[in-house]
């Protein structure tokens, strides 16, 4: 792999201590948005790739812990060549551990994989797309390996949490942010809104479809904060800070507890969808 830049560098060493923790956040929640529901936004987009008995190539780019590989190798279809693109050597070996042989697994940078052009006929990302660097070069690759006519879909973030604790933890947050934490820019802004994702898709994509994708949980508190710590930007505090973040966070969520004592919350996601021109 070429040099990688901060970002990359603090994403591998994350994923190296927290191998699976994408999959552990999203793959055992419900998603739902205004035209459908889905067993998990992982399940949204294997949806996407066809029931065929035909051959078909399906690369899943950041790939992580081969959470979504795994569903697709569950089907059975024996028709389906599945490749994994990762540089986490951590996500990668948990990934190995868990999938068929028959699965690909690259260790490799989105912005120059080693795929034969015009090989795949569906790619599909979860989670990642948003925090890469150099994004028009990520879909000039995406476009690359795709057919003409090949599907591309991912998940992106929308919203951090859903609901009012969304707007708690941010009141909490941002002080301490401001304080504690040096900037480390993520991804490129135009992954966050629809127009954004309309320029940097619609030169080499077409039928862009978008879907705003609730993924519902109700965790108790304690539930909640573990899941926040395995975030990136709770990750990068200093120890002081997280001490400080969690019992701020917690006093203030208290009023929202229902009688069971749960938080109503969740994810916000969208998923995209095109096919190469």
């Amino acid at each position: 792999m070429s040099v990688l830049s901060p970002v990359e560098s603090y994403l591998q060493d994350f994923h190296q201590r927290q191998a699976g923790a994408t999959s552990a956040a999203f793959g055992h929640l419900r998603a739902r948005s205004s035209v459908a529901e889905y067993a998990s936004s992982y399940a949204a987009l294997a949806g996407c790739v066809p029931a065929s008995a035909a051959p078909l190539t399906v690369l899943d780019l950041a790939c992580g812990d081969g959470y979504l590989l795994k569903l697709l190798s569950d089907r059975q279809q024996s028709s389906l060549r599945l490749i994994g693109v990762d540089m986490s050597q951590g996500e990668l070996d948990v990934a190995r551990a868990t999938l068929p042989k028959e699965v690909e697994l690259l260790k490799e940078r989105a912005q120059e994989m080693p795929i034969e052009t015009g090989s795949v006929d569906c790619l599909l990302s979860h989670m990642a797309i948003m925090l890469m660097d150099d994004v028009e070069q990520v879909i000039k690759e995406v476009r690359r390996v795709l057919r003409p006519h090949g599907q591309f879909a991912t998940v992106v973030g929308r919203a951090f949490l859903l609901g009012e604790a969304n707007q708690v933890l941010h009141k909490v947050l941002l002080p301490i942010l401001r304080e504690d934490s040096s900037p480390l820019p993520f991804g490129d802004a135009r992954t966050h809104t629809v127009e954004g994702w309309t320029e940097l898709l619609s030169r080499d994509f077409e039928n862009l479809q978008f879907e705003d994708l609730d993924v519902d949980w109700e965790p108790k508190p304690d539930e909640l904060w573990e899941s926040l710590t395995e975030t990136y930007t709770i990750d990068r505090l200093s120890e002081p800070a997280k001490a400080r973040f969690r019992e701020e966070l917690l006093e203030a969520l208290s009023g929202l507890q229902q009688s069971d004592g749960t938080i109503r919350t969740g994810w916000g996601v969208r998923l995209i969808r095109a096919r190469a021109k």
